[in-house]
């Protein structure tokens, strides 16, 4: 058998043994070795500690813990509830408002986090309650939650941006750049989908009950103003110095973390309890995220060196298919992949293998990363895996999953619409990293 034959069969392996339900990391690592020293002899350990260190030097990947500790943070000190609350509010009287509270407040919280499991699972147990009580339609009040959760994976700061950065070579500030207007994009298609359907049909979004309403106004706006806005401008100046190139996403993370930690403290909502809890779960997925990396850095490693991507990059483009078509089709095999699998092992193990063919084939990295990341936000929702689906039955268990299913199939159509935009007007994607 020869080495790039080798490499791929080890492909093989790997997703058969994360199929199975092996942790990802250690299947990574251990697959990764074991095809190292069949082909490449004991110099494959040598390779595992420069890999490995090189994943330690790389400073981008630094601010994957400020990140994660600033949305953490916003999420135990119930800041994030008092936003949705407070929108709820000032739209009291409009039908749908409950759905346009959901998907801003969204929209806000994804700029603070990109973890996707845990938006869905705040916003469930903000917005589940209320929509059950003014009598909101289930299927599409599910859809708009699971829908608005799954924008953290795309509006940057996002973690997977950040991640994917070094994968292709792009700086991640450019990717950031590059998702903002697609991000905006499906965030605005989300909203008018909900406001349109309301005003067609009223039952699916009634105005809020009197008795759900706040007495006047005035305290709900000084409550929005003093408590939540802060940490808004925050978040927005953290995004807004990375995108003009004035602090790298790692100083900018560290600045914002420390200053979403002081307002969140000042808030008086924030306990030593909470701030431990926050502190572990960052430790937690940041280490997990980072191993990954690491494993997979090894892996991508060995995989090139046997001479695999190369050999498969050949063969795709022996088909003599257009540039676009070849697109699509990765694009497709990254959305079926991403219903068993998370955005990590996507974004580690095939991003690094369809990457040569994306390169011969003269396509702009910074527009298929775009594509990428809205193609994995589009796969949370697709049934039957939808892991968005599961976490919002664990917190809203009054609605059916299938009811949830239905719902999230409106969005997951929206986000087909926004990729088929993305691939006709390359421009949401390349014209803001190009004005930087």
């Amino acid at each position: 058998m020869s080495n790039e034959i080798l490499g791929i069969a080890a492909l093989c392996v790997l997703f058969g043994v994360i199929f199975i339900g092996f942790p990802i990391s250690f299947t990574l690592g251990a697959v990764s070795l074991a095809t190292g020293f069949i082909a490449l002899g004991p110099v494959v350990f040598d390779l595992a500690v420069l890999q490995t260190y090189s994943v330690m030097r790389d400073t981008v990947l630094a601010s994957i813990p400020f990140f994660l500790f600033m949305g953490f943070l916003l999420e135990q000190s119930g800041l994030v509830e008092r936003l949705f609350k407070g929108i709820q509010q000032l739209l009291a009287g409009v039908r749908g408002s409950l759905y346009i509270a959901v998907l801003v407040t969204a929209t806000i919280f994804a700029a603070a986090t990109g973890i996707v499991g845990s938006a869905v699972t705040l916003l469930g147990v903000m917005a589940g309650p209320s929509m059950i009580k003014s009598g909101y339609d289930a299927k599409m009040s599910a859809g708009a939650i699971a829908a608005g959760g799954t924008l953290g994976i795309l509006i940057p700061p996002s973690v997977m941006l950040i991640v994917m950065g070094p994968v292709v070579g792009v700086p991640a500030t450019d990717l950031f750049a590059a998702a903002v207007l697609p991000g905006l994009l499906l965030s605005t298609l989300f909203t008018l989908w909900c406001l349109v359907r309301c005003w067609i049909n009223p039952s699916l979004g009634p105005a809020l009950p009197m008795e759900m309403r706040a007495p006047s106004l005035g305290p709900v706006v000084m409550d929005l103003v003093l408590g939540v806005l802060p940490v808004v401008v925050v978040i927005m100046a953290t995004l807004g110095v990375i995108l003009f190139g004035i602090a790298t996403p790692t100083d900018a993370g560290a600045v914002g973390c420390f200053a979403t930690f002081v307002l969140t403290v000042g808030s008086g909502r924030m306990t030593f309890a909470k701030i431990r809890k926050s502190a572990y779960q960052t430790l937690e997925v940041s280490s997990m995220i980072l191993l990954l990396v690491a494993a997979s850095n090894l892996f991508g490693s060995v995989f090139s060196r046997l001479g695999s991507p190369q050999y498969m990059a050949e063969w795709l483009l022996s088909l003599s298919l257009p540039p676009t078509m070849m697109l699509v089709l990765i694009l497709a095999l990254i959305f079926v992949l991403g219903w068993p699998l998370e955005w990590v092992p996507i974004v580690l193990i095939v991003v690094p293998v369809v990457l040569p063919i994306v390169q011969a084939a003269g396509i702009d990295l910074i527009w298929f990363c775009t594509l990428v990341a809205v193609t994995l936000q589009t796969a949370w929702l697709s049934p039957p895996v939808a892991l968005s689906a599961y976490f919002l039955k664990g917190v809203v268990p009054q609605w059916e999953l299938k009811q949830i299913y239905a719902g999230m199939v409106q969005f997951l159509i929206l986000q087909v619409v926004a990729v088929g935009l993305l691939l006709l007007f390359p421009k949401l994607a390349t014209w803001l990293p190009g004005v930087n």
